[in-house]
């Protein structure tokens, strides 16, 4: 290994060593809950190494435990998971000149966490690199599924009432939810959202009501977002440039 393949390590391992601790309790817990819904060491590894997302994995877990259909989890941890190509797009200035085959390998091992700690470095430290980023990933998706694979381990050893899962992930998600309200728009989307899931969930007696729930106070909100924010109509005899570009000289 070279001096500067040791730096990379060094730096990158530096970066990410607070997230690596404290994906351990998570993942843990994680890691058991996933025991009690039938998931094997083999398989909870399986899904820590293809959705590294916790918020993803306890969803999985909450969908399992009301026997939800295949095609409910994949749609409801797609719709939870888009937020990444937000993410991924933010990240996308310091990536123009790389080929699509790391953009691949980058992106699959990115979530939350790593985003953060890689978004932070590149903008304030100008020795940052793709080798160092990816390295973050890594360290980080390795860290998540030791501790996933050891709480499944333990899971079969030590007995966890069901009943508790309910309620852990229904905080969780209620807390996450909490974190992201910036503004009343928000606000009254998500209690759009969990409206038009009790509703939706009472008409047709299955999870595809949570899927219809999303969809519809997703698109509301975009809808209203869209509406808020669109610029009103200028009067002719307000102070501003004119479009033209013609100069305004004011007396």
């Amino acid at each position: 290994m070279s001096l500067s393949n040791r730096t990379d390590w060094q730096e990158a391992l530096r970066a990410v060593t607070p997230l690596c601790f404290s994906y351990i309790p998570v993942g843990l817990a994680c890691g058991m809950l996933l025991q009690q819904v039938g998931f094997s060491p083999l398989l909870t590894a399986l899904l820590s190494l293809v959705v590294f997302s916790g918020g993803a994995q306890f969803l999985v877990v909450s969908l399992l435990a009301v026997h939800a259909s295949f095609t409910s989890i994949i749609l409801m941890v797609l719709f939870l998971e888009l937020r990444y190509a937000l993410l991924g797009s933010s990240l996308s200035h310091f990536f123009k000149k790389e080929h699509r085959g790391f953009l691949a390998v980058f992106s699959q091992s990115m979530n939350d966490e790593n985003y953060a700690v890689n978004y932070l470095k590149y903008s304030t430290d100008t020795t940052w690199n793709r080798t160092r980023a990816l390295l973050v990933n890594w360290l980080s998706q390795i860290s998540w599924v030791v501790s996933t694979v050891l709480g499944s381990v333990f899971g079969s050893f030590i007995q966890v009432d069901t009943e508790l899962v309910h309620f852990a992930l229904t905080a969780m998600f209620i807390f996450m939810f909490v974190m992201q309200v910036k503004n009343k728009l928000l606000l009254a989307t998500g209690l759009l959202s969990g409206g038009l899931a009790v509703f939706f969930m009472l008409l047709l007696q299955n999870t595809f009501g949570l899927i219809l729930a999303t969809v519809i106070a997703s698109l509301t909100g975009y809808w209203l977002d869209t509406k808020l924010r669109k610029p009103k109509v200028k009067n002719e005899d307000d102070d501003f440039f004119p479009v033209r570009g013609e100069e305004v000289h004011h007396e």
